[in-house]
C-alpha cells in the first residue's frame, strides 16, 4: 500500500497571510486539528502546517492577537512530508519516529496533493496491518521529551 492510497485527498488550506482566527475556524468546521498552509489556493506548494495545537501554544497563550497572519504561528521550519508512492510502511515509522499524527503528501515540486492521518491509517491500512497500525498509534501517543513539545 502507498501513500496515496492512504491518503484523504485535497484537504482545506490556508495561505500564511491569512489571519490566524480563519485557521481556527476551519479547523471547528472541519472538525480537524491541523491545516496545512500552501503559497497560494490554485498551486498548492506546501509552505507549513498549522495545528490547534499551535494556535493554543503560540498564540492565545503569548497573548497574540488572532488577526496575526497565519505565518507568525505556524510550523514552517521542519515539515515532515512523504510522496504518494511512498510504501505505508516508510509512512508509519516517519510517523513513529518523528511522533507526528499527521503527514502531507506532496509532489516532487511541493504541491500537496493529500493528508494521511491517524484515523486514515485505522482505516484503510488496519484492516490489512492492524498490529502495525496499532504499533504506530502507540508510538506516536508516547510522551516525548524535545524541547517545546
Amino acid at each position: 500500500m502507498k501513500a496515496r492510497d492512504l491518503m484523504t485527498p485535497n484537504p482545506e488550506v490556508i495561505t500564511s497571510d491569512e489571519p490566524t482566527y480563519r485557521a481556527a475556524e476551519l479547523m471547528r468546521d472541519l472538525d480537524v486539528g491541523f491545516i496545512p498552509v500552501v503559497d497560494d489556493p490554485t498551486n498548492r506548494r506546501l509552505v507549513g502546517v498549522i495545528t490547534d495545537r499551535d494556535i493554543a501554544v503560540r498564540c492565545v497563550a503569548g497573548g497574540c492577537d488572532l488577526n496575526a497572519p497565519v505565518a507568525h504561528h505556524m510550523t514552517s521550519d521542519h515539515i515532515d512530508s512523504v510522496s504518494p508512492e511512498t510504501d505505508s510502511d516508510e509512512v508509519m515509522r516517519l510517523m513513529q519516529r518523528e511522533q507526528v499524527r499527521r503527514i502531507p503528501v506532496v509532489e516532487d515540486d511541493g504541491r500537496l496533493l493529500g493528508v494521511i492521518s491517524q484515523a486514515d491509517l485505522v482505516l484503510r491500512a488496519g484492516p490489512q496491518e492492524p498490529e502495525k497500525v496499532e504499533e504506530t498509534i502507540e508510538r506516536i501517543s508516547e510522551p516525548t521529551h524535545r524541547a517545546g513539545h
